[in-house]
């Protein structure tokens, strides 16, 4: 697949520069049409019968696997979910902390992470958004340090295999903006969550949590899905590895649409999406504060010297879509696969303007 063909998949690029799949990618033609024709389908035909619900099943298995290849993990240890946040809760709520167990993360976390942390009723440990100043955080109390593998906020990205090595200690992460961005290395940890609405291009509510250890995490919110036999009591026979933390059903064209997205994605996807993020970098620094480090994701955070939201009105206005940061002064590209150079020309020159 040529650029070219990759980038002709996605309509919106016709028009826009469109620089903002940290929060949603752009949605690919084959992805609305398996979403429209399966909500067809439903329409015309119900949601109903043993081959309606075995297909449902299959599709579940098929999204699973799909999105093991894309964290380069056994499909065993993945659940299916809606969500990073969604990911973030299963694990907090299933390791049965208490308020006498640490968990350690950056002061640079998405409320996503945060709020499921908060929740537990566990000692919070804050800590900059360094490698080393996690480590050094972690007491015996320590039970879990959770963090993103690249910072929402600045874009910088996380050695966590050192994190993990030096601490000794479980590491939860928060994969948001780097599945489907970078390559992962999710096996290596315990437990990454994934939003499969961002840089996967999936739709939404979509997204994977990869657990190495299942049995070691309580299922804290079993839904039907989470067995494979039950008693009126309501005890159960949970599944085998992840899929018994599947947070849910999944619509079946959501599972279509998510299979189709994943499809897209050509294999040159990394070295591209690296490539142009470096080329953001380079053309902005030229006229404002890049605060991202070179070459550390596919975000490219930089701080404008007037209004943040004025600047990304403006850009709006010219279709280049990009997102502020609230309360930090800074605006966010991310550049993906399908950026081309006519994309941060159009950014650049819009901030130059501005400038």
């Amino acid at each position: 697949m040529t650029f070219e063909e990759a980038r002709a998949q996605f309509p919106v690029l016709d028009r826009h520069a469109y620089l903002n799949a940290g929060t949603n990618g752009p949605i690919a033609r084959a992805t609305a049409d398996a979403l429209i024709e399966q909500t067809r389908l439903d329409l015309e035909q119900g949601r109903s019968g043993t081959a309606w619900f075995e297909r449902i099943l299959a599709l579940r298995e098929e999204a699973r696997v799909a999105l093991a290849a894309v964290l380069d993990v056994d499909p065993v240890h993945v659940a299916l979910t809606d969500s990073t946040s969604r990911g973030c809760s299963i694990v907090l709520s299933g390791l049965g902390l208490g308020p006498d167990d640490e968990v350690v993360m950056t002061d640079q976390e998405h409320f996503g992470l945060t709020a499921a942390v908060h929740a537990a009723g566990v000692r919070v440990v804050l800590t900059e958004a360094t490698e080393d100043a996690l480590v050094a955080a972690v007491t015996p109390r320590t039970r879990l340090i959770a963090t993103s593998h690249v910072l929402w906020t600045t874009g910088r990205r996380l050695d966590l295999r050192r994190v993990r090595e030096a601490s000794g200690v479980p590491v939860l992460v928060d994969g948001a903006q780097s599945a489907g961005a970078i390559v992962t290395g999710a096996g290596e940890f315990d437990f990454y969550t994934v939003s499969a609405q961002k840089w996967l291009c999936g739709p939404e509510p979509t997204g994977a949590l990869f657990v190495r250890d299942p049995e070691r995490l309580r299922i804290a919110a079993p839904g039907y899905l989470s067995q494979t036999s039950y008693e009126p009591t309501g005890a159960f026979v949970a599944k085998e590895g992840a899929p018994r933390f599947d947070s849910g059903w999944l619509a079946t064209p959501m599972l279509l649409g998510l299979l189709a997205a994943l499809a897209a994605h050509p294999e040159w996807r990394y070295e591209r999406s690296a490539e142009q993020a470096a080329r953001c970098s380079e053309l902005l620094a030229a006229h404002v504060e890049v605060v991202t480090p070179a070459r550390h994701s596919t975000l490219v955070s930089f701080r404008p010297p007037g209004d943040p939201t004025e600047l990304v009105a403006s850009l709006d206005e010219q279709g280049v879509i990009v997102r502020e940061l609230p309360g930090r002064n800074l605006v966010r590209a991310s550049c993906g696969w399908w950026t081309s150079e006519d994309d941060l020309q159009r950014l650049v020159a819009g901030v130059a303007a501005a400038v």
